[in-house]
C-alpha cells in the first residue's frame, strides 16, 4: 500500500469493531481518544515475555499510547488510560526498529499498537523492503476487525494475542466491549490463516507463530477453562497457549469492582494449568509464583522514543 492509502484508513475510522467513524487524520478522536498521530511511551529491551520471545537478550518492546478497550484493571494504565506518550511518525518508528536491533533484541515487539495499525503496517513494510530481518511480534488485545488484521498479512511474523474473556457479560463489565468474545475468536482465526504453524531458530527463539495469552483473573477459573478448551479443540498444537498469573490489582482503581481487587490464588492458577495438561495441551507456557509485582510493569519514561 502507498502512504496515502495507509493515511486514508484513519478517515472515518473503522480499525476496531467500535467503528467510531472519527476522522482521526483531521485530529478528531473516537473511543480510543487518539488521533492518527503516532504516540509511544517506551522502546527498550524487555525480559518478561515468553522464553521464546524474550530469550536471554530481550525482546525489543515498543509500548504505544492509548487503547480501544476500557479494561478497568489494565496493568499499563498510565499509557492506556492516562495518555502518557511522546509523538513520533512512521520514519522515527522505523529508526527505532534499527536501534533495538543494534541493542541485540531478538525481535521487534509492538505492544498494543492496534489503534495505530495503518502507521505500524507502513513502518513494517518499509523495514522489510530494506531487508530488515528480525521477526515482528504483534502484541495485541485482539479487539480488532478481521479486515484490519488482513493488512498485516505477510508483515507480522508472530502474533501474541490476548484472549481475555469467554463470556459477553464479563467483557462488557470489565472492558466495555460486550462483543469481545466473538471478536477475539474471529481475530485469532484470521491470525491462524496467516500463520498456520510455528517455527523456531537454532536457539529456540520463535521466528513464526502464534502464542495466545490468557491472564487469569480472580474468580475467573471457569472462564479460563473455557478459553483453554476452545483453543485446544480448535487449534491443537499449531499454536501455543500462555497462561498468566500476574494479575496486579490496584485497589483504589478497582474500588467499584471489589470482586477482582485481589490477586489470583495459587490454587486457582494451579487448577487452570492442571486442567490444560489434562486436555493434552503440550505447547504452552506457565508462570512461576511471585509474578504479582510492579516489576512486570515497566517505567513509561519515554526511553528509546
Amino acid at each position: 500500500m502507498t502512504h496515502k492509502e495507509y493515511e486514508k484508513l484513519y478517515e472515518a475510522c473503522a480499525i476496531c469493531p467500535r467503528k467510531c467513524g472519527a476522522n482521526r487524520f483531521e485530529g478528531h478522536t473516537g473511543f480510543c481518544k487518539e488521533t492518527s498521530r503516532l504516540r509511544a511511551a517506551r522502546a527498550a529491551l524487555h525480559m518478561w515475555e515468553e522464553p521464546c520471545i524474550s530469550g536471554k537478550e530481550g525482546s525489543g518492546a515498543i509500548f504505544f499510547t492509548g487503547c480501544n478497550l476500557g479494561c478497568v484493571f489494565c496493568q499499563n494504565y498510565e499509557i492506556s488510560h492516562e495518555d502518557s506518550g511522546k509523538d513520533l511518525d512512521a520514519d522515527r518508528l522505523l529508526q527505532i526498529f534499527y536501534e533495538l536491533k543494534e541493542k541485540k533484541a531478538n525481535n521487534i515487539n509492538l505492544v498494543t499498537s492496534d489503534i495505530y495499525l495503518p502507521t505500524v503496517a507502513e513502518a513494517i513494510e518499509k523495514a522489510k523492503s530494506q531487508g530488515f530481518d528480525l521477526p515482528f511480534v504483534y502484541n495485541t488485545s485482539s479487539y480488532l476487525r478481521v479486515d484490519s488484521l488482513k493488512l498485516l498479512d505477510g508483515l507480522v511474523d508472530i502474533y501474541l494475542p490476548d484472549f481475555k474473556y469467554f463470556t459477553n457479560q464479563k467483557a462488557g463489565k470489565y472492558s466495555l466491549a460486550q462483543d469481545y468474545p466473538e471478536v477475539v475468536k474471529a481475530a485469532i482465526e484470521e491470525m491462524h490463516r496467516q500463520i498456520p504453524a510455528c517455527s523456531f531458530d537454532e536457539r529456540g527463539m520463535m521466528r513464526k507463530g502464534i502464542i495466545v495469552r490468557h491472564l487469569l483473573m480472580p474468580h475467573g477459573l471457569l472462564e479460563g477453562k473455557m478459553i483453554v478448551k476452545y483453543l485446544h479443540e480448535k487449534y491443537g498444537d499449531s499454536i501455543f497457549i500462555s497462561l498468566m498469573n500476574q494479575f496486579t490489582p490496584d485497589k483504589e482503581k478497582l474500588k467499584d469492582y471489589p470482586e477482582i481487587s485481589m490477586p489470583v490464588t495459587e490454587r486457582e492458577y494451579d487448577e487452570l494449568t492442571n486442567y490444560a495438561a489434562s486436555l493434552g495441551v503440550t505447547n504452552g507456557f506457565m508462570q512461576e509464583g511471585g509474578t504479582v509485582s510492579e516489576s512486570f510493569i515497566p517505567a513509561f519514561n519515554f526511553e528509546g522514543i
